[in-house]
């Protein structure tokens, strides 16, 4: 609207121009300035409006700003709001108690395995340090046994381990500098 009538504004001024062009031409004067201080209060209009526009833009821009304010003040307090929710859904008193009972059944359950893994039956009634001397006994026999063969013979028969304490892959020995030394001798004396 302001702009439409700017326009009316700028055509009464340059009627106004020619107008006092006309006038001076016919060589009257006052007529001509009358014409001119009709043009200077158009031109007069013609600011006033231009300050009119650019106070209605300016005000356009600080309203557009307002909004953009309000809406992330409102965002904020929206965001405020649910974090408070969130909290008082879960407040440290009840964190805390969670994470006990989670220990607590952790603690429960590793007493749990520590009972299915305990031997029963007669596995349970074996002594660990009994069996342990009865093994040292087998693997001294059959390395007192291997000094004693000649060493052309054949390697020992493997040696029996009790039912429970089977080993995962064959045990193997190799003859020390002592054992090789000591058959060496036992194959000369037979000779």
């Amino acid at each position: 609207m302001l702009e439409k009538k700017e326009k009316v504004l700028l055509k009464k001024a340059a009627t106004e121009v020619e107008k006092a062009k006309d006038f001076t031409r016919a060589k009257n004067k006052r007529a001509a300035i009358q014409c001119l201080k009709r043009k200077r209060l158009y031109e007069q209009q013609i600011e006033q409006l231009g300050n009119f526009q650019l106070r209605i833009h300016d005000q356009m821009i600080m309203l557009e700003g307002a909004k953009a304010t309000t809406e992330t003040v409102d965002a904020l307090r929206t965001g405020a709001a649910a974090m408070k929710a969130m909290q008082k859904a879960t407040n440290i008193d009840d964190v805390d108690k969670t994470m006990d009972e989670i220990n607590e059944q952790t603690e429960n359950m590793k007493q749990i395995q520590e009972a299915l893994s305990a031997p029963i039956g007669a596995a349970a009634d074996f002594d660990e340090d009994e069996l342990e001397a009865e093994l040292e006994e087998l693997e001294g026999a059959e390395l007192e046994e291997q000094l004693l063969q000649p060493a052309t013979t054949a390697p020992a028969a493997p040696v029996h381990v009790p039912a429970g304490r089977q080993p995962t892959r064959p045990v193997t020995t190799r003859p020390t500098p002592e054992e090789d030394e000591l058959a060496a001798l036992q194959a000369e004396m037979a000779l």
